[in-house]
């Protein structure tokens, strides 16, 4: 459809930047006022509140994905999402370590790129960590873990869920909607919710028709953080080598988008870290994060609010892997923390609170 829009010295590549920017504007401005977090909606102190906000973003990303797939506009038979051969494995492990990673952080990766434009360094130094570390998991030293573990596969009849997409589509999410309309939310916030949920479709449709360009060919994506974060530290370091991708435009326009609505609603201000050992916990969850991403497939948005509106099983089996770990390891450091001899502290605010 691109060459049919009348662009005589704009690419699809280009044009793809833009979009991007334009998407990461709106994400980064909706997730700082919703304080959008997947990590809260399960271990929170306000998990009910946050997963509310969450699962209505996931029921529209749903509904308008598959809804785009039913027009013809889009489809995912090509998708990475729907390799025949699933990597479980990696899937498994990826999942389970990101979770951990995160709750040691105490905030997802898309989380911590709010947080990280409202002025929190914290979140900051975890983002270029996890970037480093996806980018060695990706293409560097820690590539062989990533292959050795992806070689491990089970093959599927089906890639994705079994029988009428648009009838899972509504399963989902009338479920989803039926826990957000109890969360305690207000009308505006779960409208807010709705907002960043349709970011998704418009993400998929945006890079799989509109800018579709048989000549010029773009991969078809949409919001995700893993992948972005590792593009975006080979941007900033070799720009002139390269050009600027999707997903490092979606990384910054989502810390600009952030700064900005911080800064209007008077909410930006300058963290740091309190000790060492507060440090090192979020250093370990940040390489956590950064290679679980890789193995897993993508992040809680990448794999969750833009990977299970595809109804693709390898996504769903993430996000549950993820889930797994990040109550685990919750669990864990709850029990560590209530144990007889623990030293008692005072916990700073933290990045995702």
């Amino acid at each position: 459809m691109f060459e049919s829009l009348g662009f005589e010295t704009l690419t699809a590549p280009q044009a793809a930047v833009y979009f991007a920017l334009v998407l990461g504007l709106v994400f980064g401005v909706l997730a700082q006022i919703t304080r959008f977090c997947f990590r809260r909606s399960i271990v929170g102190d306000d998990r009910r509140q946050a997963a509310g906000v969450w699962l209505t973003a996931l029921a529209v990303a749903v509904l308008g994905t598959q809804g785009a797939v039913a027009m013809g506009w889009i489809g995912f038979a090509e998708h990475r999402f729907m390799a025949a051969d699933l990597p479980v494995l990696a899937i498994v492990a990826g999942g389970l370590l990101f979770g951990a990673g995160m709750v040691l952080t105490r905030g997802c990766v898309s989380r911590l790129t709010v947080l990280t434009g409202s002025g929190n360094l914290r979140a900051a130094l975890v983002l270029v960590v996890f970037a480093v570390v996806a980018h060695a998991t990706l293409k560097g030293v820690l590539a062989p873990v990533r292959t050795t573990l992806g070689s491990v596969t089970w093959s599927l009849d089906s890639t994705a869920l079994p029988g009428a997409p648009l009838v899972w589509a509504a399963v989902i999410a009338l479920a989803a909607l039926a826990v957000a309309l109890r969360s305690g939310n207000r009308a505006g916030t779960l409208a807010l919710a709705a907002l960043i949920g349709a970011l998704v479709p418009l993400g998929w449709v945006g890079t799989g028709y509109v800018l579709l360009d048989e000549f010029d060919p773009i991969a078809m994506e949409s919001l995700s953080f893993t992948s972005a974060a590792a593009e975006a530290l080979f941007f900033t370091v070799a720009s002139t080598s390269i050009s600027a991708t999707f997903g490092a435009a979606l990384i910054g326009a989502v810390a600009l988008g952030a700064l900005v609505s911080s800064l209007i609603r008077g909410e930006f201000a300058w963290v740091s870290f309190g000790s060492p050992r507060e440090t090192g916990r979020y250093m370990s969850g940040a390489a956590l994060m950064g290679v679980g991403g890789v193995l897993a497939g993508g992040c809680t948005v990448g794999a969750g609010l833009s990977g299970i509106p595809t109804l693709s099983i390898a996504a769903i089996l993430a996000i549950a892997a993820i889930t797994a770990g990040g109550l685990i390891t919750n669990r864990l450091l709850s029990a560590t923390a209530s144990a007889p001899g623990a030293q008692a502290t005072t916990q700073a605010a933290l990045p995702a609170e």
